[in-house]
């Protein structure tokens, strides 16, 4: 059974205490009561896992977000239900007695309606939305629009923010009910640790969150729920580092690569990169040479062409040593570079 978008009905029966919703690939499996939904993370390594959310969570990181803004408000779903981010759109216009207002994934008719009207994007939804007066028009008229998925690129936000746009970056996952850290700041109720790990840049440690919106854990393959948290806190694979109270997310632990005998944050590169271009993405390929390789997809540009360009935001060693040329750079629904995609198409 392939996962398909829920309507506002099935979200507020399951909200009622109705049956758990079914957001993932595969036979329904019989779980808890407290159950709420069942959600695939978007995978984009290729790698989904099925993660348990109760009903409580849900409903807390609705109740968490509506303190955060201080109003109730019209939620406008323009990205897929199934996917948390969707998902918790639909939650919380349910959960505020409100019905949710559906829009086109290219918010072509996305519209506020006056009265306090809130949008959940991604970073490449608004990027095109800039490119369009008339939608960022529109975009101002909305009193919060959320940008999750992935890091927010410095030169996008103040675009969008030039542009009138009341923009608000947020961090988290499905394993959170979506997004618990707004620009920085833990929602209310919301834990957020950094603690020392190896891996990480100096000064940085790894990013441990905890509180009620906190998932039961993932499936396994018998459909069972395996625990993922300790002491109440899910261990991240993300580092970032407190700046004056506010939580600065660097990147993933995973993401730090040695190539030529340097290490290199993949991160920072990203960044630097969607400065240049935020319609091209970067990964790293194992390399018998390197060790790693750090390869830039783009829609044009030669490979002399892009490391010039970054030269004057990277250190030598963190330019790309290959460019594959793309029509356009294949994404997950949440708004990231679908990376088993495009590893396919790094040439051998």
């Amino acid at each position: 059974m392939s996962p398909e978008d829920l309507s506002t009905r099935r979200v507020a029966n399951m909200l009622d205490g109705g049956p758990f919703l079914w957001c993932a690939a595969g036979p329904r499996p019989v779980l808890p009561a407290t159950t709420g939904a069942v959600v695939e993370t978007s995978g984009s390594t290729g790698g989904s896992r099925k993660v348990v959310l109760t009903r409580d969570a849900l409903l807390a990181a609705a109740r968490s977000s509506r303190s955060a803004l201080g109003l109730d408000l019209t939620w406008h779903l323009a990205l897929p239900s199934r996917y948390v981010a969707g998902l918790m759109v639909l939650v919380r216009s349910l959960a505020a007695g409100r019905q949710p207002v559906s829009s086109a994934p290219d918010l072509a008719d996305l519209c506020p309606r006056g009265g306090g009207d809130a949008v959940s994007i991604v970073a490449t939804q608004l990027h095109r939305a800039l490119a369009d007066p008339a939608l960022c028009s529109r975009l101002a008229g909305f009193d919060v629009v959320l940008v999750g998925g992935s890091a927010l690129a410095p030169k996008l936000r103040s675009r969008a923010q030039d542009a009138g746009i009341r923009v608000r970056e947020t961090y988290g996952m499905s394993e959170t009910c979506g997004g618990v850290v707004w620009d920085g700041h833990p929602l209310p109720g919301v834990a957020v640790e950094v603690r020392d790990v190896d891996g990480a840049p100096q000064g940085h440690g790894r990013i441990v969150l905890g509180g009620p919106t906190l998932c039961e854990g993932y499936l396994d393959d018998r459909g069972a729920i395996q625990r993922v948290a300790t002491d109440g806190m899910l261990a991240t694979s993300d580092w970032g580092r407190w700046d004056a109270g506010r939580l600065v997310v660097g990147g993933r632990l995973d993401d730090v690569v040695i190539t030529g005998g340097v290490n290199v944050d993949l991160a920072g590169v990203r960044r630097a990169v969607e400065l240049a271009d935020p319609s091209a993405a970067v990964l790293s390929v194992p390399d018998a040479e390197w060790g790693s390789r750090i390869v830039l997809f783009a829609t044009e540009g030669s490979l002399a062409k892009w490391r010039k360009r970054l030269s004057t935001s990277l250190p030598r060693e963190a330019l790309p040593r290959q460019v594959v040329i793309v029509d356009e750079v294949p994404r997950t629904a949440g708004g990231k570079p679908d990376r088993a995609t495009l590893l396919a198409w790094v040439p051998r």
